[in-house]
C-alpha cells in the first residue's frame, strides 16, 4: 500500500510541475505575439505619449518576468487578476464561460460514453460480423478527421442544407434546458464522433480478450446466453482498462472543445481564450490556459491512478 501511495504522490507532484511549466510557456509565448495591447485598445489615432501612459497604467512597462511572478502569486492565493482589455475581474469573465464549456463537455460525455460502451459490447458479441466491421470502419473514419473538419461537415449538411439545427451555437442563461441542448447538439455531436472510437475499440478489445477465459467457458457450458455472459461476467472484469481510456478521452475533450467552440462561435472558455490571444490579454490567456491544463492533468492523473490501483503487480509486489 505504501508503494502505491508513493507512486500516486509522484504523479501528483509531476502534475504540479507540469502546470508550472505550462504557465511559463503560455506567459512567454503570448509575450512573443506581435502587436501592442495598449495601442490596440486606444486605436491607431492615439499619440505615443497616450500609449506610453496607458502602458504604465496597465503595468505593461514592467519586465515580463515581474508580471509573471505577480500573476503567479495571485494564482496561488486564488486571485485570477484583472483583464487588461476591459478592466473586469477575470473570475467574472471566466465564470459563465466555464459553465458553458462544462455544459458542452458534459453533454458530449453523456452521449459518447454510453454509446461507446453499447457499440463496444455489440461489436464484441457479433465480432467479425458485418455489423462489427461496419462499426469499426465508421468510428476509425470519424477519428481520422480533425475536429474542425467534422464540425464543418455537420454544419454543411445539418444546418445549411437541411436546416435542422443552427450553425451558430449561441446560448445564454435565459434559455431553457431544452433550448440549450438543441443549440448545443451539433458541437456535442462533433466531440462525440471524435472521441467515441477510442472508447468503443477498447471496450470491444477488453471484452473479446476475456471471452477466452476459463470462467467464461464455464458460463457457456452452463447454457447462459451470450449477452448475459458479457454483461454479468466479462464487462465487470474489463472495466479497469475501459474506465482508464474513458478518463483519457474526457481529457481529450478538454483540448477538442477549444476548436469546436471557435467553429460554432460557442460562448465557452475556448472561445474566450482565442479572443484573448488576439487581443494580447495575457492575464485572461493565462487563466484560461491554466484551467484547461488543470482539468487535462487532473483527468490524466485519474487515469494513472486507476491503472496503478488495478495493477496486481503493484498491489501485491514480490
Amino acid at each position: 500500500m505504501k508503494h502505491i501511495l508513493k507512486i500516486v504522490a509522484q504523479r501528483i507532484a509531476l502534475g504540479f510541475l507540469t502546470l508550472f511549466a505550462i504557465s511559463l510557456i503560455i506567459t512567454f509565448g503570448v509575450e512573443l505575439l506581435p502587436g501592442d495591447l495598449a495601442q490596440a485598445i486606444l486605436g491607431q489615432a492615439a499619440t505615443p505619449d497616450a500609449v506610453r501612459v496607458f502602458r504604465i497604467e496597465l503595468g505593461l512597462d514592467k519586465p515580463a518576468y515581474l508580471r509573471y511572478l505577480d500573476w503567479l502569486g495571485g494564482m496561488a492565493t486564488g486571485d485570477l487578476g484583472v483583464s487588461l482589455s476591459n478592466k473586469r475581474q477575470i473570475s467574472e469573465l471566466v465564470g459563465i464561460r466555464l459553465s458553458n464549456t462544462l455544459f458542452l463537455g458534459g453533454f458530449a460525455a453523456l452521449v459518447a460514453i454510453p454509446l461507446a460502451l453499447a457499440l463496444g459490447i455489440l461489436a464484441a458479441l457479433y465480432r467479425n460480423s458485418l455489423f462489427d466491421r461496419s462499426i469499426n470502419l465508421v468510428t476509425v473514419t470519424s477519428i481520422s478527421f480533425p475536429e474542425f473538419f467534422i464540425a464543418y461537415v455537420l454544419i454543411l449538411f445539418l444546418a445549411v442544407k437541411l436546416g435542422w439545427f443552427p450553425g451558430i451555437s449561441n446560448i445564454s442563461t435565459e434559455l431553457s434546458l431544452g433550448d440549450k441542448l438543441y443549440r448545443t447538439l451539433l458541437p456535442a455531436a462533433t466531440l462525440t464522433l471524435v472521441c467515441v472510437a477510442h472508447m468503443m475499440r477498447m471496450t470491444r478489445a477488453s471484452i473479446i480478450n476475456l471471452l477466452s477465459s476459463p470462467y467464461i467457458e464455464m458460463a457457456r457450458l452452463k447454457g447462459i446466453k451470450p449477452m448475459r455472459i458479457i454483461l454479468r461476467h466479462a464487462l465487470p472484469n474489463a472495466l479497469a482498462p475501459i474506465v482508464n481510456v474513458i478518463a483519457l478521452n474526457l481529457a481529450y475533450l478538454v483540448v477538442g472543445v477549444v476548436i469546436v467552440e471557435v467553429v460554432f462561435v460557442y460562448p465557452g472558455l475556448g472561445q474566450l481564450l482565442v479572443d484573448s490571444v488576439s487581443k494580447r490579454d495575457v492575464p485572461v490567456v493565462q487563466a484560461c490556459s491554466m484551467i484547461f491544463a488543470s482539468v487535462y492533468i487532473l483527468l490524466n492523473l485519474f487515469a494513472d491512478i486507476i491503472s496503478i490501483v488495478t495493477n496486481p503487480r503493484l498491489l501485491y509486489p514480490r
